[in-house]
Formats: C-alpha cells, structure tokens, sequence
C-alpha cells in the first residue's frame, strides 16, 4: 500500500508540475560540446545588445546598430567568438566599439569596449 502510495504522490506531482520558464535570453545558454552556429552566436549576440539597451547599460543609439564582425580568436583559455559593433553616433571614441565574447558552444562570456 505504501508503495502504490508513493506511485501516486509523483505521478500526480508530475502531471501538475510547472516546467521551469527561462528569460528572453535563455536561448542562448546552452549546454554540452557542440559548438554553435554563427548565425545563432550572432542572434544571440544582437539580443544582448537590446538587452544591454533596454536596461540602460547602453544608450538608445546602440539599439540599431548592426554587427561589424564575427571572429573566432584565442582566448585566455579556449577559442572563443569574438564579435564586435561599431556606433558611430557614440560620442566617446574609447567606448564606439562594443566587443562581445562567446565560448563556440554559444554561451556569452563577456562584453567591452577594450576588445580583450
């Protein structure tokens, strides 16, 4: 009787769980060895920078502005994607050039103005 118990308890606790929601960006975290496509390291690249835009971390003229390049580099510890935007509407010269950094297999690692 137990048994069938606890048989029930978790079938009904899985019939009427949730499946965890992730974020606007949650498509862009993945998971295993295989690397990424360019175009998605790009879409994921240019939803961040919307991102970054609409939470003010970038001002509003980033917001059109499209990819530069996309490249594969050495990083500090793996090859890496390196993408790169330029706004020339940015009045700081340092800061027209945002960088964005992602492990092949997709993941954001990080984003500046120094490229490096």
């Amino acid at each position: 009787m137990k048994k069938f118990a606890c048989i029930f308890a978790t079938s009904i606790s899985l019939t009427f769980a949730t499946g965890a929601h992730a974020d606007a960006g949650g498509k862009c975290h993945f998971h295993g060895n295989t690397p990424a496509k360019e175009s998605v390291i790009v879409g994921c690249a240019m939803a961040h920078k919307d991102n970054l835009v609409s939470k003010g971390k970038l001002d509003a003229s980033w917001k059109g502005v499209k990819l530069n390049k996309a490249e594969t580099v050495e990083g500090k510890k793996m090859k890496e994607w390196k993408l790169s935007f330029i706004n020339p509407l940015e009045k700081d010269a340092s800061k027209q050039t945002l960088y964005m950094f992602y492990a092949l297999t997709g993941n954001l690692i990080g984003a500046n103005f120094d490229g490096k």
